[in-house]
């Protein structure tokens, strides 16, 4: 995989690429992805952002015939998921707490219920709608909702632990505008894609926890040797 840099804020540099490169998908996943964020530096609150983005696509693919898909995706994670992020945040305090690096993990809203699926599973479905003959418009989702509690009791219990010995409610991560649940309605992929989520909620907060007591032993490596304090991590 090569890397090419450009800025998004620079139509040119973009164009550029392009010209040079000749692709024959472009996949933009280019976006504030994290809500906190959006409403400390308010370009715009990211859910006004996505509708935004999305009916651009609507009018580029009626106006000028470009083949362009938009792509509704639900919350997906993996081990890759950044550690501010509460499934990652929680699942790294996991390992964490199981190898004794730290103790509590700080959360706010734990009754907020959202759709997760796995991020492999969503990225296949971004590419099966580019293979399509026409393009169209379709929403990813695993049609399961699960608040944040409920992720917290399986990610805590695969490892033997109770969550409520350990999670210590903040309101500093409250946000000023909560949408209380989330579930997606993907019929439309399955049907028209052939597209299903094949990692259930339970394994992907496993894959998770699993990924994060492997980073955790590495962690504790160097914190035995004193190389790193283990206060100073998340």
């Amino acid at each position: 995989m090569k890397l090419h840099y450009a800025d998004l804020s620079d139509a040119s540099s973009l164009r550029r690429w392009v010209d040079a490169l000749l692709p024959d998908e472009v996949y933009n996943l280019a976006a504030q992805s994290h809500v906190a964020v959006s409403f400390e530096i308010p370009d715009s609150p990211y859910a006004a952002a996505k509708v935004a983005a999305h009916w651009y696509t609507v009018n580029y693919r009626e106006a000028y015939g470009l083949f362009a898909c938009n792509g509704i995706l639900f919350n997906h994670e993996s081990p890759r998921r950044g550690e501010s992020f509460v499934t990652r945040k929680i699942t790294r305090a996991v390992g964490r707490i199981r190898l004794g690096l730290q103790t509590k993990v700080f959360l706010g809203n734990l009754s907020a219920a959202r759709d997760w699926g796995f991020a492999g599973d969503y990225v296949e479905a971004m590419w099966m709608m580019l293979q399509q003959e026409e393009p169209g418009d379709y929403v990813v989702a695993t049609e399961e909702s699960h608040t944040v509690e409920e992720f917290l009791q399986a990610a805590f219990s695969y490892v033997g632990l109770n969550w409520k010995d350990h999670v210590v409610i903040d309101p500093r991560y409250f946000r000023p505008a909560e949408v209380d649940s989330l579930k997606g309605d993907s019929t439309k992929a399955r049907k028209a894609l052939g597209w299903k989520p094949k990692v259930g909620f339970q394994d992907l907060v496993k894959m998770m926890v699993d990924h994060d007591i492997e980073t955790a032993k590495r962690e504790k490596v160097l914190v035995d040797a004193g190389y790193i304090d283990a206060q100073q991590q998340p």
